[in-house]
C-alpha cells in the first residue's frame, strides 16, 4: 500500500531512538499518521514543525498499519514563530484539528478552509476574524454545523444578535426577551460582517467554543478542549488589556 499527497503538519512525537510519528492532516486522506525514519535528525528535524506543509508519501505493507512517511518540505510556514499570538492561533488549530478529526477521513473542504487560515497567520491582521469563522466551518464539517440564516422564533433576518445554546440557531434581539441572559451572543463577525474588533471575536469565540465543548467534544467522549485554544483566547485578551 502506498500514497503521495500533501498537508499540514498537526503533530510530532518521538518513536523510538531516532524516528518520530508525525501526524498530517492531508487533502486526500485525511487526518494520517505515519513514521519518519530518523526524523530527529539535524537535517529532517527542521521540517517537521508544526503548521509546516509537506508532500508525504505514505508506504505499509498492509492498509491497517501506521506505515511509514518520507517528506518534502513546500513552506515552513515560520513566520509565525515572531507574533506570539498567531503562534497561539497555529498551535489552536492542529490541536483542535488533532483533537476532532476521526483518522483516515477526507475532509476536503476544511482541508481547504485551513490551508487558508494558516496561510492568513501573522500574514494579514485580520486574522483573528478568519480564526473565528474557521471554528464555525470546523463545527459544519463534523456534523454539528450552526443555523444562523433567521431568527429560530420569528423567522426574520435581521437584528439576529444572539444564539440558542440548546438548538444552535440564530435568535433576534426582539425574540430574545427576557430570555437574553440565557442565550449566547452573535457578533456581527459570525454573521460574515462587523469591524473584527477584538471583543467582538472573543464574544464569538465563547459561542463556537460552547458548541466546541457541549457538541463536539461529548460526542468525542466528553474529553476536554484542547489547552491551546484557552490560550489563544488569554492571548486575545490580553491584547484588548493592552490596547
Amino acid at each position: 500500500m502506498d500514497w503521495r499527497d500533501q498537508g499540514a503538519l498537526l503533530s510530532v512525537r518521538k518513536h523510538g531512538e531516532t524516528s518520530v510519528i508525525i501526524d498530517v492532516f492531508t487533502e486526500k486522506h485525511g487526518r494520517h499518521a505515519g513514521v519518519v525514519r530518523g526524523g530527529t535528525s539535524r537535517k529532517i528535524a527542521p521540517i517537521l514543525q508544526p503548521g509546516a506543509q509537506l508532500d508525504v508519501a505514505w508506504r505499509a505493507r498492509l492498509e491497517e498499519h501506521i506505515g511509514s512517511y518520507t517528506v518534502e518540505p513546500l513552506r515552513s510556514r515560520a513566520t509565525v514563530l515572531s507574533d506570539r499570538t498567531a503562534l497561539a492561533g497555529l498551535n489552536a488549530i492542529t490541536s483542535l484539528l488533532t483533537f476532532s478529526l476521526p483518522e483516515r477521513e477526507p475532509h476536503p473542504q476544511l482541508y481547504r478552509r485551513t490551508q487558508a487560515m494558516l496561510d492568513l497567520l501573522g500574514a494579514n491582521e485580520a486574522w483573528p476574524t478568519a480564526y473565528l469563522k474557521w471554528e464555525l466551518s470546523l463545527l459544519d464539517d463534523l456534523g454539528f454545523g450552526l443555523d444562523l440564516s433567521s431568527c429560530a422564533v420569528t423567522g426574520a433576518m435581521d437584528d439576529l444578535t444572539y444564539v440558542s445554546p440548546k438548538t444552535g440557531r440564530a435568535v433576534s434581539a426582539e425574540a430574545a426577551g427576557e430570555w437574553a441572559d440565557r442565550l449566547l451572543p452573535l457578533p456581527p463577525e459570525l454573521l460574515g460582517a462587523g469591524s473584527g474588533a477584538r471583543e467582538n471575536i472573543l464574544a464569538g469565540l465563547q459561542t463556537t467554543g460552547f458548541f466546541l465543548g457541549q457538541w463536539l467534544a461529548h460526542a468525542l467522549g466528553n474529553n476536554p478542549l484542547p489547552e491551546p485554544r484557552a490560550r489563544l483566547i488569554d492571548r486575545l485578551k490580553r491584547e484588548v488589556r493592552d490596547d
